[in-house]
């Protein structure tokens, strides 16, 4: 089939747990959202896994739960079905490696959850060692206002380690979910993700990877690329990929956006935010910009509303010295 882009939400509760909808209305919610896949993560529980509808044609639906701790929460995603994370302990245990290898074995993955979510056991206490990806973007599951301050608090202290994670080879992709307990909020924000087919397998493969963006809702686009050289000997490198290319050798990067009127595009590197342009008010428009390796070892994309609320967030693409 060759690779596509496919949107899912990851971060979804059901009434099995401490949601509203029934399988059937968030079946149906997502359909209408135009969203590719959903992640069933009910608090602490696998009930829902078998209550999903199957019929031609609907999002797919990966089995997951929300672990729920003592000290932060995290989403165990690509779970066989049935299968139930322990939950039952805090970072004074010493035990959430065991825990983390129990979904990796399964061939799951493993998503650091809100981390600075403002409620008792919300906040996440733990290092992110052994984690596969960080929720830098949660959902207005409590609010109206879709970009928060605690969202705001997640993506600087992911941006902050990732040009150390970069350059070790260690780097986390951020996710984005809604979090989604009530009518209305699904999709809000969700992942869209490159993969090579639309099974289990090949989506969790390209967010394990950070071949995916964030968006604000299906009504946003964005595509982010960087490119070295030019006419046949071309490269081109999306998110999550790597652009190899010499020391001094010039990448383009470019960013094409439709759907956030007056937006502001900021490019950001292990410098910080490099470079930053605006939109006009039709909402769609291209930003073009150069770096290299010599400056960087990855550029990322950022793209804000104009009230300054996120629209859209990208994976770094990772830049490399022939």
């Amino acid at each position: 089939m060759g690779h596509r882009w496919y949107r899912g939400d990851c971060h979804v509760h059901s009434v099995h747990s401490d949601g509203t909808l029934t399988p059937r209305l968030l079946l149906a919610a997502a359909r209408a959202a135009g969203l590719d896949f959903l992640a069933s993560t009910d608090h602490n529980t696998a009930d829902a896994h078998g209550a999903w509808p199957r019929t031609p044609g609907d999002p797919l639906v990966i089995p997951g739960e929300e672990v729920t701790t003592a000290t932060g929460h995290w989403l165990a995603l690509g779970l066989p079905p049935g299968r139930l994370i322990d939950w039952r302990y805090g970072v004074r245990d010493g035990v959430l490696h065991r825990h983390l290898d129990e979904v990796h074995a399964a061939g799951g993955l493993c998503v650091a959850a809100h981390p600075h979510a403002p409620y008792p056991s919300g906040t996440f206490m733990y290092p992110y060692e052994g984690f596969d990806a960080v929720e830098v973007w949660n959902g207005p599951w409590t609010s109206r206002v879709p970009w928060q301050a605690d969202n705001e608090a997640a993506l600087a202290e992911w941006g902050r380690g990732l040009a150390a994670g970069v350059h070790s080879g260690r780097w986390r992709p951020a996710m984005g979910g809604s979090d989604t307990h009530l009518e209305g909020q699904l999709g809000i924000p969700h992942t869209v993700v490159r993969a090579e087919s639309p099974g289990r397998a090949a989506l969790l493969a390209g967010l394990r990877a950070g071949h995916s963006w964030i968006a604000a809702s299906t009504a946003v686009t964005l595509d982010f690329s960087a490119v070295a050289g030019a006419g046949d000997t071309a490269r081109r490198a999306g998110p999550g990929d790597r652009l190899t290319a010499a020391v001094d050798e010039p990448c383009l990067v470019r960013a094409a956006i439709h759907g956030v009127p007056h937006a502001t595009v900021t490019f950001h590197t292990e410098l910080g935010a490099a470079h930053r342009a605006t939109l006009p008010a039709s909402g769609s428009g291209t930003v073009e910009w150069h770096t290299g390796p010599r400056e960087s070892g990855f550029v990322r994309a950022e793209v804000r509303d104009a009230d300054g609320a996120m629209a859209a967030l990208s994976n770094p693409v990772l830049l490399g010295a022939a």
